[in-house]
């Protein structure tokens, strides 16, 4: 989905810059400090409502202005849609084709991209949720309905998360837990469509960068043998004692393995890269 052109106004140190990326490869050059890479951080912020620096709004905004504005025009075949983004005091506001709303999700519709950065290796040697969050870009652009669905599923785990820490009556805590199997149960099925979808392409691409074999699997978060709504009943007291859902769609991971063994245990940081 090429991007034919960007605009980006007060954000970071670029005061008004505009660039037209060549369709298929665009190499983008200059001295240090100049903004190469916060041209790059607007064109993701298009496509994610939020920096892949991890800035707050306060820190991409430029000094001495109030607010930041990026806008672009992305071709899709013989459609051509305009994004735009504005964040200051005010807030976060999207347009889509000039219709205001929808947030980060109608952007990372409207422009899907994967960041590719020095950090990059986290995806192997990190912590799970960096595969969590990786795994629910792909089901998020792959799989109908699954953003209602992660939404969902993160509302009724705040409120079970609550009625543990409150050591609420069993009643209200099994009616909690009812909701939070179903929504977790829901989200699972979305994440191994997903990764069923692209497990061909993710192991191909492996052996051909490492010329070794790579292999994924996914960990629900749960034992699957057993169900979920089994092992919240058996753990239930240790539950309550941590006052936290132990078990759930927020403890799945995508296992990378290479000769039986965890592949961040065994291959270097180049390699993990790649």
């Amino acid at each position: 989905m090429p991007i034919r052109t960007f605009t980006a106004t007060d954000f970071r140190c670029l005061a008004e810059v505009e660039f037209e990326p060549d369709p298929e490869f665009s190499l983008i050059v200059g001295p240090n400090a100049s903004g190469k890479t916060s041209i790059l951080e607007g064109l993701a912020y298009l496509g994610r409502g939020r920096s892949f620096r991890r800035a707050g709004t306060t820190e991409l905004v430029r000094h001495g202005t109030e607010e930041f504005v990026l806008f672009a025009r992305v071709a899709d075949g013989d459609h051509e849609t305009r994004l735009g983004a504005r964040n200051g005091r005010a807030g976060l506001e999207v347009r889509v084709d000039g219709v205001a709303g929808g947030g980060a999700a109608a952007l990372a519709a409207a422009l899907p991209l994967q960041v590719i950065d020095p950090d990059v290796h986290d995806l192997v040697a990190g912590a799970p949720d960096e595969r969590r969050r990786y795994l629910d870009w792909i089901a998020f652009h792959v799989e109908h309905g699954y953003l209602e669905a992660w939404r969902r599923f993160r509302r009724v785990l705040r409120q079970r998360n609550a009625a543990l820490r409150a050591d609420a009556a069993p009643a209200t805590l099994a009616g909690w837990t009812t909701e939070f199997v179903a929504a977790a149960e829901r989200l699972d099925t979305g994440r191994r469509r997903a990764l069923q979808a692209v497990l061909p392409a993710l192991e191909v691409a492996t052996d051909q960068l490492l010329g070794e074999a790579v292999r994924f699997s996914y960990e629900p978060g749960w034992n699957p043998d057993k169900g979920l709504a089994a092992v919240l009943d058996e753990n239930a007291s240790r539950e309550r004692q941590a006052g936290a859902t132990q078990y759930g769609a927020h403890r799945a991971d995508l296992k990378l393995t290479r000769e039986t063994r965890r592949a961040r245990a065994i291959v270097s940081r180049g390699q993990q890269k790649l």
